[in-house]
């Protein structure tokens, strides 16, 4: 996904150099948007995996911020206190984007973007890039990381493996299969699931936590409370009636739990907060 790494550089880039106009006269303006693409490459260190992009942007702060800062920076050098708007700008007409000519760094990594999105609309998409790409319209690369759901699964491979187990397990609990010993196929092949999400690093442990004990929860206490319900003061009947209703309670544990395994997974909590990178001269 080398376009979606550039795609969110560029928009960073374009950002910054947008909130500072007015804030700086143009030489400053194309001299601090130059440094801040030279940081963000250094940063980069030539990744192209969009998640890891979207990240080191974060750690730079917004472009309001990083142009407040480099403000500040400015007018301690001329002796003036920072303002809102160093430079003024005629409010009658409303600036045009591309008023100053664009920095040949942002214009060779446009052009680049362009033709890899050009190559890939000279394919015929197939049946399922079409479902994924309604799936995902509207969704803001930033907010996903620059990934879209494929790109999503097969960079999370471990993740996707423990989830299609525990789909698996769940669909074969209908079907009588012979036990392996005293155990379950179903329940052996959720087993090797729980160990390969446990080992996973896409989820924070309370997340896999939560993914593990939805089924054996819904297993155990929404099994036992529906056959209680029905197994009017006769132990033999209560474990009729729980091995009638536990399967069906298991599946329904493994639909929440492998939800909300793909919802942390599109979504996962915010990192803690590092230190903010700054641009230097």
């Amino acid at each position: 996904m080398i376009e979606r790494a550039d795609q969110l550089v560029l928009e960073f880039v374009s950002k910054v150099a947008d909130a500072a106009h007015g804030r700086m006269r143009p030489e400053q303006r194309l001299d601090f948007v130059r440094r801040v693409r030279e940081r963000v490459d250094e940063e980069r260190a030539g990744s192209e995996d969009a998640k890891a992009v979207a990240r080191i942007l974060a750690r730079f702060g917004t472009p309001e911020q990083l142009v407040d800062r480099e403000a500040r920076r400015l007018a301690g050098q001329s002796g003036e206190p920072p303002q809102t708007r160093v430079f003024p700008v005629d409010d009658a007409e409303p600036p045009r984007r591309r008023s100053t000519p664009t920095p040949p760094g942002v214009m060779h990594y446009r052009q680049e973007a362009r033709r890899h999105l050009a190559d890939r609309g000279g394919r015929k998409p197939s049946a399922f890039s079409r479902i994924r790409d309604a799936a995902m319209a509207g969704g803001n690369p930033m907010a996903t990381d620059g990934r879209d759901a494929w790109s999503i699964f097969a960079n999370n491979r471990r993740e996707t493996v423990g989830l299609g187990l525990f789909v698996f397990a769940a669909l074969l609990v209908p079907f009588r299969l012979p036990t392996v010993a005293i155990f379950p196929v179903s329940g052996l092949i959720w087993a090797v699931g729980a160990v390969v999400v446990l080992a996973s690093e896409g989820w924070v442990f309370g997340d896999r936590l939560i993914g593990l004990s939805a089924p054996v929860a819904a297993y155990l206490f929404g099994g036992g409370a529906l056959a209680l319900v029905r197994f009017q003061g006769d132990l033999a009947r209560f474990l009729v009636e729980f091995h009638g209703v536990s399967g069906v309670m298991f599946i329904i544990g493994t639909a929440a739990g492998v939800t909300w395994l793909i919802y942390r997974l599109f979504d996962p909590p915010p990192p803690p907060p590092s230190r903010t990178l700054r641009v230097t001269r």
